[in-house]
């Protein structure tokens, strides 16, 4: 399957998919919460995942877990900025996980070249402003509401449609409020208020977000619908979050071969490599 041209301003064009690794400056994240929330941590964090294969590292300081409240936007500011700055500063291309306006503002100012907002604009009033001023590529990823309330808006009819209809209709807004059409990046959002069943369903049919135009990022890392497929058989219990980097990697690979612009992983170096492999066979049948 040939990948469609996945042109974004100021961004490299990849001949494959791409790698975007996690760094959360965070003590609360699912999977890796206080590992890196020292900002020298999470900068050597960063710069250890850029040279296993990261071709972006996304940088966070809020949890969005399910069930996670909301940390103050000083406290955001505090933990993300000092890493934003250094990573940049070292070359890596930074992506800023935020839903806060001033939060994107102060780390595209600091020199981060993507702003990922998980609710795509809707948890903060002032983010589509702050995304068409800065004229960085803008995540519009699928969302029905925080964290602390996410589960219980996870009723589809049929999932796919149902999240891509949600999503163009969000394209629409951000773009109607100045966000360049072609700077817009678009995200299933697996695991936010989704059912394990949802994930699979949307996992299985990525190349239905063809009707969009836009690149698209899919991020399975480590999420509960992997731990449960890979639950312990005698006791029911799922796997441990860091013990899903494997069914990552190849969750991750077959996006790539729906054609998915770049995945978003917590662990690089296996992805990194599965994604090349894909791209070679890939080439190797055009």
């Amino acid at each position: 399957m040939k990948r469609p041209s996945q042109v974004l301003s100021g961004l490299p064009e990849w001949d494959r998919c791409a790698v975007m690794g996690v760094v959360n400056v965070t003590p609360d994240s699912f999977s890796d919460g206080g590992r890196w929330l020292d900002p020298g941590r999470a900068v050597d964090r960063g710069l250890l995942l850029a040279e296993q294969g990261a071709d972006i590292v996304d940088v966070g300081g809020e949890s969005t877990r399910p069930g996670a409240t909301r940390v103050s936007e000083e406290e955001e500011l505090r933990r993300v900025l000092p890493v934003v700055r250094s990573l940049t500063d070292k070359g890596v291309l930074v992506s800023i996980d935020t839903m806060r306006a001033r939060v994107a503002e102060a780390a595209v100012e600091s020199g981060a070249r993507i702003i990922n907002d998980v609710s795509g604009g809707r948890a903060d009033a002032g983010m589509i402003g702050a995304a068409a001023r800065s004229g960085v590529p803008f995540v519009v990823m699928h969302w029905r509401g925080q964290s602390a309330r996410m589960d219980e808006l996870a009723a589809y009819e049929d999932v796919a449609a149902e999240v891509i209809r949600e999503v163009a209709r969000q394209m629409d807004t951000v773009v109607a409020a100045g966000v360049d059409p072609s700077q817009v990046i678009v995200d299933p959002g697996l695991g936010f208020a989704k059912r394990r069943q949802d994930d699979w369903a949307l996992l299985a049919s990525l190349d239905a977000w063809r009707v969009l135009g836009r690149p698209l990022l899919v991020a399975a890392s480590r999420k509960r619908f992997l731990g449960e497929l890979l639950a312990d058989p005698r006791t029911g219990e799922a796997r441990p979050a860091r013990e899903r980097d494997a069914a990552t990697a190849a969750a991750s690979v077959l996006a790539a071969a729906q054609g998915a612009w770049a995945v978003r992983v917590h662990e690089v170096r296996d992805t990194a490599d599965a994604v090349r492999v894909e791209a070679a066979i890939r080439t190797n049948r055009a």
